[in-house]
């Protein structure tokens, strides 16, 4: 049988950094001058909700009401994605590393490994908030709710559920060779995370080719990237994909009440993950 463990799986909850992971890879990969735009990543990488797999695994164009009709084209779409490449290949997905419903939504057996990528809950909230075209108090709903999800027009789902599980989904789960990047630390000190992350992946950084990749993918270029072509990707009343893309817009964006909300409902992997924001969180929480 013909071993399809090839898909290194780029993860995240939406909003924290996905894609300026997978721009910076395409940039560092990519022989000079074919590195893809915002607009044409797919020629670098892919995604698990790609219509074209899903309408090839179906047999037939592919819509759905129904999550376990998507969940048995997933499983066959999955397996065209990891075939589609010979070697190992990135593939972007939002999805828990869990099994729901009876089927892995990860499966082991396309899975060569990952790199997950997580992102503070008090910043991730108003960009979440923008990225579903909700108010902030329904985007911390819906990062609490075990059962939250996205989908495309033709019904096919990202099972995000809340952040918290997210997280402890990918890093916990057994036998999987994973690499976590937290997204402040991309920011403060992009070239030292992706070294990490080209050795996980047994590659020797080029500082030459990682310093342009670098360069090429900044916030501000793939904004400015926006503005000028806009951004397929961009979810539908979403006005800007590239809003912020800072650390610590929480400060300006939350109110106490919303910091403690966020800060209570998911405390104790603020604890594993973010203890530095652990006493200014509690004194913002506390003065409201």
């Amino acid at each position: 049988m013909t071993n399809l463990r090839r898909i290194i799986w780029l993860a995240s909850y939406p909003k924290s950094g996905n894609t300026w992971m997978r721009s910076l890879l395409a940039h560092y990969f990519m022989p000079p001058g074919q590195a893809p735009d915002i607009n044409n990543l797919r020629r670098f990488t892919t995604a698990d909700i790609r219509q074209d797999f899903f309408d090839a695994a179906n047999g037939a164009p592919f819509s759905t009401d129904s999550v376990s009709e998507w969940l048995r084209v997933r499983d066959k779409a999955l397996r065209l994605i990891a075939g589609s490449k010979p070697g190992t290949h990135f593939v972007k997905t939002h999805c828990q590393a869990v099994q729901y419903m009876g089927h892995h939504l990860i499966p082991p057996d396309v899975t060569a490994g990952a790199v997950y990528m997580l992102r503070n809950p008090f910043d991730l909230a108003p960009s979440f908030a923008r990225h579903q075209s909700a108010d902030i108090d329904t985007a911390i709903d819906r990062m609490m709710n075990p059962e939250t999800m996205m989908g495309t027009d033709t019904g096919i789902r990202d099972a995000l559920g809340r952040w918290d599980t997210h997280i402890e989904a990918w890093t916990g789960a057994p036998g999987l060779p994973r690499h976590v990047v937290r997204y402040e630390d991309m920011l403060d000190k992009p070239a030292k995370v992706m070294r990490g992350l080209l050795d996980f992946l047994s590659v020797k950084p080029d500082s030459a080719k990682l310093a342009k990749a670098i360069k090429a993918t900044t916030f501000e270029a793939m904004k400015k990237q926006e503005e000028a072509h806009g951004f397929f990707e961009r979810p539908a009343g979403m006005q800007a994909f590239f809003a912020k893309g800072q650390a610590g817009v929480w400060r300006e964006d939350l109110t106490p009440a919303q910091v403690g909300r966020i800060r209570e409902a998911f405390l104790p992997t603020l604890e594993k993950w973010y203890p530095e924001l652990l006493e200014e969180t509690a004194a913002v929480a506390a003065a409201g």
